[in-house]
């Protein structure tokens, strides 16, 4: 009797452990934020949602492990989240749980910035050629390159056979055209705002 007892225990037992894993949804995916622009010396805490195989969403917190891509531009606790902007650039910040993990990318700003100055090689080009621009800023004295971490956009916009390349400042054009364009190239400072713009044109 005890046998029979003892053996329904476990036949018991057995179901409860297969119902719990039927129930239990599995971690496909992890879904970080923010996408987020800080300045050198702030911070910001990311956080962690988890995706299921059983369409739920759930907020990740302790056992997620965080790392930063470049610790030059950004350094991140690992068991906290929070990040740290160290220098200008671009950081992809990774979240992840066991072999499930997620990212997201942090952009870092110079601090303190007061202006920004808009160069180029060249102050016209024919159409159907490329010109890079270049921002420099000046904070705390001095004069840094901030070419790749400030938005760069045109006025007017858009510009027809005319584009900027919002991140790095590279300027296409498409060849055609038989008349001249002139506009102004702006280097924006996303933290700040600061701007500084020069005068381009492109010419048959």
């Amino acid at each position: 009797m005890r046998s029979s007892t003892t053996r329904k225990i476990q036949l018991l037992l057995a179901f409860a452990a297969l119902a719990m894993l039927a129930f239990n949804p599995t971690l496909t995916g992890i879904t970080v934020g923010p996408t987020a622009t800080i300045q050198q010396g702030k911070t910001v805490q990311m956080s962690a949602t988890g995706n299921f195989d059983d369409g739920t969403t759930k907020a990740l917190g302790k056992g997620v492990f965080w790392s930063s891509a470049t610790d030059t531009v950004a350094t991140i606790d690992s068991t906290t989240g929070i990040v740290t902007g160290v220098s200008p650039g671009t950081s992809v910040i990774t979240g992840a749980l066991g072999s499930v993990s997620g990212t997201a990318t942090i952009t870092v700003t110079l601090a303190n910035i007061t202006a920004i100055m808009v160069t180029s090689t060249d102050s016209s080009v024919q159409y159907g050629t490329p010109e890079q621009f270049k921002a420099t800023a000046t904070a705390n004295g001095q004069q840094v390159d901030v070419t790749n971490s400030v938005t760069w956009t045109t006025n007017p916009s858009p510009i027809t056979d005319v584009s900027i390349d919002s991140s790095s400042g590279l300027l296409t054009t498409t060849s055609g055209p038989t008349t001249s364009v002139t506009f102004f190239v702006i280097a924006t400072d996303p933290a700040s705002g600061i701007s500084g713009q020069e005068s381009f044109t492109v010419h048959p």
